[in-house]
């Protein structure tokens, strides 16, 4: 497995992962405003955050409930000892804390106390918020903000650029021209003058695609695409012209009519090619699925369902996992004493149960069973046998198919094997 492999995968497990902890956030209740969440910026000093939280211990004496008390000085104090773990600020992007006294059932309560460090985007303002729920909203916007893309709008007086970086326009770069109107002044030629005037078109033209080079290039590999806009014939002389990168004249999604070419013009190019975007993020999963339904079809390299998948994925016969992004199952493997194991999908709340081993008949009890994610336990085999894995949206057919067809796994192989 090549490096970059190697982190594709790293970086489908730590998507996943983080999903994961807001949906464990989003389960848990607690009685009156006992559970504290706290977002913290990377340059919001540590010491700052210590200051503020001891404050706020402080002020909770003041709650007349001594139950609520107790539980948010409680949390208030599990944060700050997680607080002490860390230097003058916080890692990159930031960090968020939770913790507090959550219902554990019977009327019984267990303290919760989770730290999620670098989020995939930069924290932007300090909150601290109690309430009966954990405060994940902010992170759910995180989690929906996929993609990469470079925006550019011009006309011939002006020009910006920018990033689309999930739902979040990110103007960076502007310029105006010289490009002088049609109407000649003075006594020029008006051949001299149309000429002059072209090369004005020419050099502006220029000048934005270095913005756009100095701005894209670097990002080239992290890029899921590019939209242009402006009205034409504008965008159109832009990208004919070849002024762009050649490595991002291959990114361009499109060209798209847009009025405003000042910053308001890169919103109102996102409204425009808001149909190219959502073909750009969602293409690669429909190319994967396509290849999986080929090989299904053709009877060779494709596997499906947990139990085949997986011994495909022991055997290192899988090239790539497909998992369903909508897939929350647990595997609970059970083991007799004989050395017969087998596995067993169960939903994530199911209740794990006693076991009839089906090769020698011997009952396994519950408490001897082992269980995990099941998302997690194939992950870590991939990992081992240099397997790539992909989770497979839901928002389009053969999506939805995975997910309620094939139970959510499924696995195009290096070579045929049979199982």
């Amino acid at each position: 497995m090549s490096e970059q492999e190697g982190e594709e995968v790293s970086e489908d497990r730590r998507k996943y992962e983080f999903r994961k902890l807001i949906e464990d956030l989003q389960d848990y209740s607690g009685s009156g405003t006992q559970l504290v969440t706290i977002y913290v910026p990377p340059d919001k000093q540590v010491s700052d955050v210590v200051a503020h939280v001891t404050q706020e211990h402080s002020e909770a004496s003041n709650i007349k409930s001594k139950q609520t008390r107790t539980a948010v000085q409680d949390a208030l104090t599990s944060i700050k000892d997680r607080l002490r773990y860390y230097d003058t600020f916080p890692p990159e992007n930031g960090l968020v804390l939770f913790s507090g006294a959550v219902d554990s059932g019977g009327g019984q309560t267990k303290m919760v106390t989770e730290v999620l460090e670098s989020p995939p985007q930069s924290i932007q303002s300090f909150r601290y918020h109690c309430d009966s729920e954990f405060l994940t909203e902010p992170l759910e916007h995180m989690l929906a903000d996929k993609g990469l893309y470079g925006l550019i709008v011009l006309d011939r007086r002006e020009a910006n650029v920018g990033w689309l970086k999930g739902k979040r326009v990110e103007p960076v770069k502007s310029a105006s021209s010289l490009v002088p109107g049609k109407q000649r002044k003075g006594g020029q030629s008006a051949q001299r003058f149309a000429r002059l005037r072209l090369e004005a078109i020419d050099n502006f033209y220029q000048e934005v695609a270095g913005m756009a080079n100095d701005l894209f290039v670097a990002q080239r590999h992290e890029l899921d695409g590019i939209l242009v806009g402006g009205p034409s014939p504008t965008k159109d002389e832009f990208l004919d012209g070849d002024y762009l990168h050649h490595e991002l004249r291959d990114k361009v999604l499109g060209k798209f009519d847009v009025s405003y070419t000042d910053e308001s013009g890169l919103y109102d190019l996102v409204d425009a090619g808001s149909e190219a975007l959502a073909d750009a993020e969602i293409m690669e999963d429909k190319n994967l699925m396509q290849q999986f339904f080929k090989q299904l079809n053709a009877g060779e390299e494709a596997t499906y369902g947990f139990e085949p998948t997986r011994k495909n994925l022991v055997m290192g016969s899988v090239e790539t996992l497909l998992i369903s992004e909508d897939l929350r199952k647990d595997v609970v493997t059970y083991e007799c004493s004989n050395g017969h194991d087998e596995r067993e999908v169960v939903d994530a709340r199911h209740e794990t149960k006693p076991h009839e081993c089906t090769e020698c008949g011997e009952e396994v009890d519950a408490s001897d069973a082992e269980r995990d994610d099941l998302i997690e336990h194939l992950m870590n085999i991939a990992d081992q046998r240099g397997t790539d894995t992909k989770f497979i949206s839901t928002d389009f057919e053969k999506g939805e198919q995975l997910l309620n067809a094939f139970g959510g796994v499924a696995g195009l192989l290096r070579y045929s094997t049979g199982v």
